[in-house]
């Protein structure tokens, strides 16, 4: 039994619950008071690093999530497993989160490797990919911001491939996308806020993400949106410590051996 039963059927949750979720968690960075001694970029590095207005980003992100409904639509229609009555049998709990676990892997292995390619094709990266590294300065709005052909090859894609391999339902797609879309959005907030659980328990979390769009460290840290083992296990991995800056806030600085 969830919450939404008997109101909405898991598909359309499934469809719509990311793209609300998303909104909800950004927005709330969004507005949060200006919080500088916790932010890893000082504001006025947002206002000159940055090459695209906010507008353009949230432009950016509605096509993106559109493409990403439009997919799940039809991948929920291709792999219904319902019943005359329109019931699905749910898995019993340890095989749902076993479900989860290997889509996170999954999704971490299509990213990793589609991401690096990315960056090591010079026309890939000078006409697609370079768009999402115009936010230097990450913010949590901006979390999607993408070209659409990145959009859909990296994160709808990747989702959908997930999706299928685990064999999850709509139901347990929609806890998966769901945290999937608040760690990529806390992963780009741009503030390093104390006992934030992300931080805690996942060694990919803001700052490193952060190391990865400074121009020293755009060879690195690759992986996303959960793990760094593909990093660690590819020579991509680059450490980091955070530091005080003078003026206020923190710095994530790299680690060279």
């Amino acid at each position: 039994m969830v919450f939404w039963e008997g109101y909405v059927s898991d598909e359309v949750m499934g469809i719509f619950a990311p793209i609300v979720i998303y909104w909800l968690y950004a927005g709330f960075y969004q507005l949060l008071p200006p919080l500088d001694e916790y932010r890893l970029h000082t504001r006025k590095e947002e206002e000159e690093k940055n090459l695209v207005p906010l507008s353009k980003v949230i432009k950016g992100v509605l096509l993106q999530q559109l493409v990403q409904a439009v997919v799940a639509h039809a991948l929920f229609l291709l792999t219904s497993s319902a019943d005359e009555s329109g019931t699905t049998i749910q898995p019993s709990i340890p095989i749902q989160i076993m479900q989860i676990i290997i889509g996170m892997i999954v999704m971490d292995t299509w990213q990793y490797f589609a991401h690096r390619y990315m960056h090591q094709n010079k026309f890939l990266y000078r006409h697609i990919h370079s768009q999402h590294h115009r936010l230097v300065v990450t913010y949590a709005i901006g979390a999607l911001y993408n070209h659409p052909l990145e959009g859909l090859l990296l994160d709808t894609v990747g989702g959908a491939i997930a999706f299928l391999v685990s064999g999850m339902t709509a139901r347990t797609s929609v806890i998966f996308f769901c945290f999937a879309v608040v760690k990529t959005v806390d992963d780009h907030c741009g503030l390093w806020l104390p006992g934030n659980i992300f931080h805690i328990f996942f060694q990919n979390n803001t700052a490193y993400h952060d190391i990865h769009h400074q121009l020293p460290g755009t060879k690195y840290n690759y992986s996303q949106p959960f793990f760094s083992i593909w990093d660690k296990l590819l020579g991509t991995y680059m450490p980091y410590t955070l530091v005080n800056r003078p003026e206020g806030g923190l710095e994530a600085r790299l680690v060279k051996d």
